[in-house]
């Protein structure tokens, strides 16, 4: 609840601008489902949410009226849009509460304006090195990245875990001839593209004449990679969450609460793309709650306050730069049952 005048509480105002069309509504309608669950958990919110059709006008256009409405302002889902939300909330003076975009420079291009709850792009591969560095003495890691600037981003923080983790690395195109030419033997695959990127090219791998011995993506660390055609079963997958992974939380909703109503209002189980979009809500509502207000200074001062968990991990924010270094990714293994939770440096079951 938030005071209103005379005092009078209202409702906590809760909006974003989602992809609920377009290219990206694979994972914004999840989001949209995680946030209407988390509202059905908090009890004190209300949702305002327009579709931003995947599209960066739209955008544009939808999110100032969203703005106007709420308290809370919730990024949009994919690392291109978080970017114009980004500039938009700069301009406007807003804060800005980003749980869709990862792309490393999302979280730290506006200081003061953008809170993000995500590990950053960079960090993403880092589990799958650990496991690898952990495991095998003789990798040789080939890494193909999609044509946006947050697989870029991934691919390069792959290079950079594995220079640390002692593992040679080599970049491999999209397009290129597989198995990728050089010694005979075995070699490792790591993807970060869009989802149909993943697909396309963990499907060309492993129909190669040497196909490689382990393989991981983006894709496969949501759900949905196991109705993508392939056969999944020993790919590994990257994330920012997965069931089971984040200790107990000390702000909002368990993790068993929130995946029942979640389960209630779709069926399914969601990926993080839902979980971390609850995960900010928690956090703002939150930090506004605290402050007694909404203004954006407030605000940020409260979240730079926090070190603490939600259901999807870790929050810290580096007052610095505004940089996420709470949270990290995760690492999950396909198997015949489904995607499961791998710690980085185990061998997984067959």
């Amino acid at each position: 609840m938030t005071r209103g005048p005379a005092g009078v509480h209202r409702r906590l105002r809760v909006g974003a601008c989602l992809s609920l069309s377009g290219e990206y509504a694979r994972f914004g309608t999840q989001a949209a489902r995680g946030l209407e669950a988390w509202q059905s958990l908090d009890g004190g919110a209300e949702l305002i949410i327009a579709d931003d059709r995947s599209d960066p006008g739209t955008l544009h256009a939808a999110l100032p009226q969203i703005a106007a409405r709420c308290d809370v302002l919730l990024g949009p889902y994919s690392t291109r849009l978080a970017r114009v939300a980004g500039r938009l909330a700069a301009r406007a003076g807003w804060l800005l509460w980003n749980h869709g975009g990862a792309g490393d420079d999302v979280g730290t291009a506006h200081l003061g304006h953008v809170v993000s709850v995500l590990a950053p792009a960079s960090r993403y591969a880092a589990p799958f090195l650990q496991h690898l560095a952990a495991t095998r003495c003789d990798v040789r890691l080939w890494v193909a990245h999609g044509r946006g600037s947050f697989g870029k981003q991934v691919a390069a923080g792959a290079e950079a875990s594995a220079r640390q983790a002692g593992i040679s690395t080599a970049r491999l195109g999209r397009d290129s001839v597989l198995p990728p030419p050089g010694p005979p033997g075995p070699w490792d695959l790591f993807s970060a593209g869009s989802f149909e990127e993943d697909v396309d090219i963990i499907g060309r791998a492993r129909a190669a004449r040497r196909p490689p011995r382990a393989v991981c993506a983006v894709a496969a660390g949501v759900r949905e990679f196991g109705a993508a055609g392939l056969d999944a079963r020993g790919v590994f997958g990257v994330g920012q969450w997965f069931p089971g992974a984040a200790p107990a939380p000390e702000l909002g909703p368990a993790e068993a609460a929130f995946l029942a109503a979640y389960r209630a209002r779709t069926g399914a189980v969601p990926d993080y793309p839902a979980v971390q979009a609850a995960a900010a809500a928690t956090l703002a509502a939150h930090c506004t709650r605290q402050a007694g207000g909404s203004a954006r200074d407030l605000l940020w001062a409260a979240a730079l306050a926090l070190d603490t968990r939600t259901m999807f991990g870790g929050f810290r924010i580096r007052p610095a730069d505004g940089l996420q270094v709470g949270h990290e990714a995760v690492l999950v293994r396909w198997s015949a049952q489904g995607p499961s939770l791998i710690e980085p440096g185990t061998a997984p079951a067959a």
